[in-house]
């Protein structure tokens, strides 16, 4: 994405934040809260799921919930503020220290366990938003030039020589790399030990995203509320298509600016300005409860302070560096 359209973005965010604040009187605070509980439990049926696919993973180990769901909040706080889905890697780096002899790449894989849900509902919202026209209409296809074989058919020779220089090369990567390869898989299929096992897999994290997808749903039907909209099965439905729309380029965290743009352009009934009130209102207010649940989190759980350290080791980490013990309260630099 170009800068220009990053910045206009950003611009057409803070004017829809100006006017929010301009118009907070007029928010029911009764429906706000409501609308923040059912977040909240939105986010804790999410971090059960996935600690029930970690303990299908390591079930000879002691897998606390309550450290899990700390990792699950601290990825949540953190990707609502710092766009590229930074806080995916701090989730899957906490989660590992919380569960004794795990590995990186199998925990990365069971909270991969929550994709085919989030993946089916995905595609939902994907039709709805083209029964709605929200998307863009697909850019031809440039007509590409054919690959040219002449060079080859005139000299065989060299295609032979290049072939077998080739095929020796592949040869040798996959020897070299056969026993590492090996290894890895034995942990990615440690990390989706729960799908080998349906009805659990339905029971203990599908059954559980589904809760959460319900009250995710209630949170917008009484986001819609608080701001004067009215909730409403089309308006909630509206919501979650641009929402998922909005997301799907992570520039700008919780894609700010383009939220705004999509909701002015398609919400019918009321007026522009309660639509951007509502549009920046509603995103300031999951982004302020992500952002202190998963600092209390880092706080209170693993004793961290120094957030943007943890960011640090936990990319390095994922990447395969070697990993360090969080920074915690009172720690030296």
């Amino acid at each position: 994405m170009p800068l220009a359209d990053v910045g206009s973005s950003l611009d057409r965010f803070l004017r829809a934040a100006e006017t929010f604040f301009e118009n907070l009187a007029a928010v029911d605070w009764l429906a706000m809260a409501v609308a923040l509980a059912m977040w909240t439990v939105m986010l804790l049926a999410r971090g059960h799921a996935w600690t029930n696919a970690l303990r299908a993973s390591y079930p000879d180990t002691e897998v606390r919930e309550l450290r899990v769901q700390a990792s699950f909040m601290a990825g949540a706080g953190i990707n609502a503020i710092i766009p590229a889905r930074a806080g995916d890697a701090a989730k899957i780096f906490l989660a590992k220290q919380s569960v004794p002899g795990a590995s990186y790449p199998a925990i990365a894989a069971s909270f991969a366990v929550l994709t085919p849900f989030d993946t089916s509902l995905g595609l939902i919202v994907l039709v709805y938003a083209l029964t709605l026209g929200l998307l863009p209409e697909a850019p031809e296809i440039p007509e590409l030039p054919a690959f040219e074989i002449a060079f080859w058919a005139d000299n065989p020779e060299l295609l032979v020589l290049t072939l077998t220089i080739l095929g020796i090369c592949a040869i040798a990567l996959f020897a070299f790399l056969a026993r590492h390869v090996e290894r890895l898989w034995q942990k990615l299929k440690q990390g989706v030990a729960i799908l080998r096992s349906p009805k659990r897999y339905f029971r203990e994290v599908f059954a559980w995203q589904f809760a959460g997808w319900l009250a995710r749903f209630a949170a917008f039907w009484f986001f819609l509320e608080a701001f004067g909209i009215g909730g409403s099965l089309q308006n909630v439905g509206l919501l979650m298509a641009v929402q998922a729309i909005a997301t799907t380029l992570p520039f700008t965290p919780g894609g700010a600016g383009a939220q705004q743009a999509l909701l002015v352009a398609t919400l019918d009934g009321p007026t522009r300005v309660a639509v951007l009130s509502f549009s920046v209102g509603q995103q300031i207010a999951v982004a302020a409860l992500a952002v202190v649940l998963g600092f209390l989190s880092l706080l209170l759980v693993f004793r961290i302070t120094d957030w943007r350290g943890l960011i640090r080791r936990s990319r390095a980490a994922v990447d395969g560096e070697p990993d360090a013990e969080p920074e915690r309260s009172g720690a030296s630099p």
